[in-house]
């Protein structure tokens, strides 16, 4: 049986609240983290030389939250297949992204890994989290007075916001953009 990524992120216990009812932008704003700043976490892969290891964590550190690194276990790190997939709105999704990106471009025959996780600094788990960008983004949402709404995508890091009448739709439009149409987008904060 063949899932959607959007199945996968749920059957991963994504924390994420497109998958439930709209939350307002009073309830979230607490929960958000600054726009910058990132710390990586590495995740065992005894495959991975300490001094490479060291290098992903200062990349990873400069990349948009929430990120993931993948590698190809059997090539080292300085190749095309070493991947950074960031700023999603969860390290879940970026992991995603970064495997299948990182798995396409590999030469070895083991199949890639995570090895880093990318957060917001001093994260802590949060049943609501938006990308760095995003997050950057809501300022100008928490300014808006009313009637508006904020949508993501899940599987791509994609987001959109609107204000005034049917902004739940414009912002579902706004993320799904006019490239590609993530099927996922939904509205995540309605005020």
């Amino acid at each position: 049986m063949v899932r959607s990524v959007l199945q996968c992120l749920v059957c991963a216990g994504l924390p994420f609240a497109a998958l439930a009812q709209p939350m307002t932008g009073e309830a979230v704003a607490p929960l958000l983290f600054a726009a910058t700043g990132a710390e990586v976490e590495l995740l065992p892969a005894p495959f991975l030389p300490a001094d490479q290891a060291k290098i992903l964590k200062t990349v990873g550190a400069s990349q948009p939250y929430y990120g993931a690194i993948a590698v190809s276990p059997d090539e080292g790190i300085m190749v095309e297949a070493t991947v950074a997939a960031a700023n999603h709105h969860s390290t879940e999704a970026a992991s995603v992204v970064a495997l299948a990106a990182c798995d396409a471009k590999r030469k070895g025959d083991t199949p890639c890994a995570v090895v880093a996780l990318i957060r917001p600094a001093g994260w802590k788990e949060q049943p609501f989290q938006l990308s760095s960008s995003a997050t950057a983004d809501f300022a100008g949402y928490a300014k808006i007075r009313r009637d508006k709404a904020f949508a993501v995508s899940p599987s791509t890091g994609a987001w959109g916001m609107a204000k005034g009448r049917d902004a739940a739709v414009k912002a579902v439009e706004e993320c799904a953009g006019n490239d590609v149409a993530p099927l996922d987008c939904a509205v995540v904060l309605q005020d």
